[in-house]
């Protein structure tokens, strides 16, 4: 009576094996005879009718403009691939429904290397590695969140100056976000966003929220260790371009900010490139986490060459 409704659950394919993330907006996503599809008036895809392989996917953005069926909802919860709702560009993280991996090595790691002391803060070393590429020898949590805390300190001093922005320190009112300047909203506005990619990097490995090594009282603190990998470049290369773009004032900094991070995500592959930084800190393949080398992950580094880093 209903063809293809229960799926196939023999041909589930592991993770390791998929193809990562798809993008879609502006269209509805259902299912027609056991098949996934999503049809669209045009907007990351074509306008068109598309079959989408939901067994070889591991996780399914779907942007402004779109609608979901509950056989859709069915069928992706079936075969492991997650759904996200995510604003504009992948700039905001709405929901993720739980990601059921086919395996828990990843946050039985996370576990095992959060709950001893030790080998938690070589975790966060190996964090401070990849941000700055140098290895710190420190065994005190707190000197590596002071010395984290002068370098990025440093950096915003210096991206103010590449782009021209008056620059008078870190400024922040919870109460009274609004009430910053320019370049400390805008840097709200950024960190924002790279906690949104973050977001969807730690629901797609299946690790765990609440277990930071930097951060500790969140409920996101482990979003937020992934988030700060990019906080000295990335973020800071979208906040203070969109500061000096917002003082002309053709545009509000938010949504420069939305603009330039969505175009800044799409370019550098920042989800995609979290995703295999999050098995690089943990440790996955078998590879220890300690005081070996900096592991090579291309992460990028902002252009300095001249006053707008594109």
């Amino acid at each position: 009576m209903l063809i293809g409704r229960l799926g196939l659950d023999s041909a589930r394919i592991p993770h390791a094996d998929r193809h990562g993330l798809v993008w879609l907006d502006r269209g509805r996503l259902l299912v027609e005879d056991g098949c996934l599809r999503f049809v669209t008036a045009g907007g990351a895809l074509e306008a068109g009718d598309y079959q989408l392989p939901h067994q070889s996917i591991s996780a399914v953005l779907l942007g402004p403009g779109s609608s979901v069926t509950h056989d859709a909802l069915r069928l992706l919860a079936r075969h492991g691939c997650v759904l996200c709702a995510v604003g504009t560009d992948g700039v905001r993280l709405y929901t993720a429904p739980p990601l059921s991996p086919d395996t828990s090595a990843l946050a039985r790691r996370q576990v095992g290397q959060w709950s001893v002391k030790a080998t938690r803060l070589e975790v966060a070393r190996r964090m401070y590695a990849l941000r700055f590429g140098e290895i710190v020898h420190t065994r005190d949590i707190e000197v590596l969140r002071g010395m984290e805390g002068a370098r990025i300190k440093r950096a915003y001093e210096l991206a103010a100056e590449r782009f021209g922005v008056p620059w008078r320190g870190r400024r922040y009112d919870r109460a009274k976000p609004d009430a910053a300047d320019l370049p400390n909203q805008a840097l709200n506005h950024a960190a924002l966003t790279m906690q949104a990619a973050a977001a969807l990097a730690v629901a797609a490995t299946g690790t765990i929220p609440q277990l930071g090594f930097v951060h500790e009282d969140s409920g996101q603190s482990f979003v937020l260790d992934i988030a700060d990998l990019r906080r000295h470049d990335l973020v800071l290369e979208i906040a203070f371009g969109a500061a000096k773009e917002a003082a002309k004032g053709r545009q509000t900094v938010d949504r420069l900010v939305r603009q330039r991070a969505g175009d800044t995500f799409r370019r550098k592959g920042t989800a995609p490139e979290m995703i295999d930084a999050i098995k690089t800190v943990l440790g996955d393949g078998g590879e220890p986490v300690g005081e070996a080398a900096v592991v090579p992950i291309s992460f990028g580094q902002a252009d300095g060459s001249g006053e707008e880093a594109s």
